[in-house]
């Protein structure tokens, strides 16, 4: 009976037993290893990719003096309570409003005991919140005593804030509604 454990075939075998054992027992022959790098790769490279779509897209301030606003901004409330003439308003926008599609919006305006109020004028405006190229104003046309209406066209999908404001002997009153623009 010959011995199998010595010998050159015994040797290989040890030998390429050795180099499996190796391999298996290596972290990066195993799968979950491998799974969790290849996870990390794909959150450093989605991170990666809103970064550089942050920076690029950024459209920048859209008011330079915002601190200063921001600081005034109790006292200008304060103040537009104060002097407020005690109307009531309304804005009606139509819920319907699609990009590049003409709307008619109008505003309604009464004083504390529901007479229509007539201003010397009244300005429509609609400002983009994230672009500020696209805001746009324009002037309401009266309709009958204390209604008002202007047709307007959105450049672009997504929220507007609107504002009128109506003006009167000086005074400029202004009531503010934010709007959504479907892209089709």
């Amino acid at each position: 009976m010959s011995n199998v454990t010595t010998g050159p075939l015994a040797a290989g075998l040890r030998s390429m037993l050795d180099v499996s054992a190796r391999e298996t027992n290596s972290a990066w022959g195993n799968p979950w290893v491998m799974g969790w790098i290849g996870l990390i790769l794909v959150v450093l490279a989605v991170n990666a990719t809103m970064i550089v779509l942050a920076f690029v897209t950024n459209p920048g301030l859209v008011n330079e003096d915002y601190y200063e606003r921001g600081r005034n901004i109790e006292r200008t409330l304060t103040t537009r309570r104060a002097e407020a003439p005690g109307w009531t308003m309304s804005l009606d926008t139509p819920a319907d409003v699609a990009k590049e599609r003409a709307t008619t919006v109008r505003f309604h305006v009464v004083d504390a005991v529901g007479q229509p109020v007539r201003p010397e004028r009244v300005t429509y405006y609609a400002y983009r919140p994230s672009d500020p190229s696209a805001d746009f104003s324009q002037p309401m046309v009266e309709e009958a005593p204390g209604r008002y209406a202007v047709k307007v066209r959105f450049a672009l999908a997504g929220l507007w804030d609107t504002l009128v404001a109506a003006e009167t002997d000086g005074q400029e009153v202004i009531f503010d509604q934010r709007i959504g623009v479907a892209s089709r």
